[in-house]
């Protein structure tokens, strides 16, 4: 598994990135993420779509930033435990592509009558008028499929940042809490092995909507399963789905784990309406 790209060095060099070259991504690199995506080892049963599409030069589509040629959706239902596997497959997805020298940037603000018109996916006009203030998610759990979020795919270009993107380039957007911040227990810090702590540093390192790291982490098992969710009752300020960012990050967790040669079970499952993902490291090491 982590010969597909190398792990650690691929999750500390990924930036959400706002601006980009206009031109179109090497054909062989786009099809190498296409074929990942047909054939991504993922633990877990899903029927997250990646659809890949292309976009127009303009702010349409992302409202902050021009759109390069290629892009990528990810549809799924609006349930908390499929959301949730959007951000891990996506983020899986996301990673492979940044080992291949191509930049990304999860966005769930994108204007759904523009992604409709470049890629029809929606099975209803109803879900144009779901939609909150025109953008891509709707108003709580609906019925049927759509894209969650939608990331581009391109070369990065430095010269087009704006200016608050060139100040959070190295202040806040970056800063990352602690471990011990993000435990349930703080006081179970001092009994976690090395190679626990060392996923869940990767996990902290997941990107989330406005930087908000609301994840937080516990632990069955005798320290063997980490379980990874938000708070109960947790209510983003912006963003309607901060599944998708527990998605992420446990997606960071299960990739360190594997770097570290395990062979991770991983779960996840509803409660209390947030998704609740559990890895585990009860089974064997993977043979090297």
């Amino acid at each position: 598994m982590s010969k597909l790209f190398p792990i650690k060095s691929t999750i500390d060099s990924r930036r959400s990135v706002r601006s980009y070259k206009m031109i179109p991504v090497d054909d062989e690199i786009i099809e190498s993420i296409k074929d990942f995506a047909k054939s991504m080892p993922v633990p877990f049963d899903h029927n997250v779509e990646f659809r890949f599409f292309n976009a127009d030069p303009t702010k349409t589509l992302y409202t902050v930033m021009k759109s390069p040629p290629n892009n990528v959706a990810f549809i799924a239902e609006t349930d908390a435990v499929s959301i949730s596997k959007v951000g891990f497959t996506g983020e899986f997805l996301i990673l492979f592509a940044q080992s291949k020298g191509i930049s990304t940037c999860w966005y769930g603000h994108y204007k759904l009558s523009e992604l409709e018109r470049l890629m029809p996916h929606l099975q209803s006009t109803d879900q144009l008028k779901e939609s909150n203030m025109g953008y891509g998610y709707s108003k709580g759990e609906t019925t049927g499929r759509r894209a969650i979020c939608i990331s581009p795919l391109g070369y990065y270009e430095d010269r087009g940042l704006r200016l608050m993107d060139r100040i959070t380039k190295t202040t806040s957007s970056f800063k990352r809490k602690e471990i011990k911040e993000l435990l349930e227990n703080s006081d179970d810090y001092d009994k976690l092995s090395d190679d626990i702590l060392y996923a869940l540093d990767l996990g902290r390192k997941a990107p989330s909507a406005a930087n908000s790291q609301m994840w937080r982490f516990a632990f069955e098992d005798n320290f063997k399963t980490i379980t990874i969710s938000m708070p109960v009752g947790y209510k983003h300020f912006k963003w309607e789905h901060p599944n998708v960012d527990i998605g992420i990050c446990a997606c960071h967790v299960w990739l360190g784990l594997i770097d570290k040669g395990y062979n991770p079970a991983v779960t996840v499952n509803e409660d209390s309406g947030r998704a609740v993902w559990k890895i585990s490291i009860l089974r064997q090491r993977l043979a090297i």
